[in-house]
């Protein structure tokens, strides 16, 4: 989405303006979740799949993982100042107004089941983050222990908004076209939960 913008510049322009803004914006959408991360990954694959650096994929994938890996730690860390505060902190309050109290004693339930694998999963369906790092959070579990399992979900997470970009982007011979192929993907990617849930209830 952002190296779209700037699609008419030469290629080493749009590196030097897509990557830094790529990193940023992804690790500001972790810490602030109303960005939507997954539509500017899949956006900035589309476009790197149609340059003609064969790396330039493999460098959207590694800003992704570790920027997203990035404002989750950062996130976190914040959180657990709260936690440990008498008084909290303004970001374990914006945690607890996102995570709606049913889905917070499903993550809180899944924690105790599944312990730090189910990090992985969190990262995957959309909503499911917050819940979980709040229940996270209240278990009071370590940082180091909250590292190693936000990790592959990190890995998992860019890989699979990665793979809607080059579905998008082999799709369609014009990168604006595969651009918006993979932001209607993610959005659809993103409602089938919620309206799958709906339909059970």
């Amino acid at each position: 989405m952002i190296e779209s913008m700037v699609g008419g510049l030469p290629e080493s322009t749009q590196h030097a303006v897509g990557y830094p803004a790529l990193f940023l914006l992804v690790a500001l959408g972790a810490l602030v979740p109303v960005i939507p991360t997954g539509a500017i990954v899949s956006s900035a694959t589309v476009v790197a799949f149609h340059q003609t650096s064969p790396v330039a994929p493999l460098v959207v994938f590694v800003l992704a993982a570790g920027a997203a890996f990035v404002g989750d730690v950062g996130l976190y860390w914040l959180g657990r100042r709260g936690v440990h505060s008498e008084h909290g902190s303004r970001w374990l309050e914006a945690l607890r107004r996102r995570a709606a109290p049913d889905r917070l004693e499903q993550a809180q339930a899944k924690l105790r089941e599944h312990r730090v694998s189910v990090l992985v999963l969190s990262r995957l369906v959309p909503a499911g983050r917050i819940p979980v790092m709040l229940a996270c959070l209240l278990a009071r579990m370590p940082l180091r222990r909250f590292v190693r399992g936000n990790l592959p979900a990190c890995l998992a997470w860019a890989v699979t908004y990665q793979l809607i970009g080059v579905l998008g982007g082999s799709l369609f011979s014009r990168p604006w076209q595969g651009v918006l192929a993979a932001v209607v993907l993610t959005v659809l990617v993103g409602a089938v939960p919620s309206v799958w849930r709906r339909v059970r209830a």
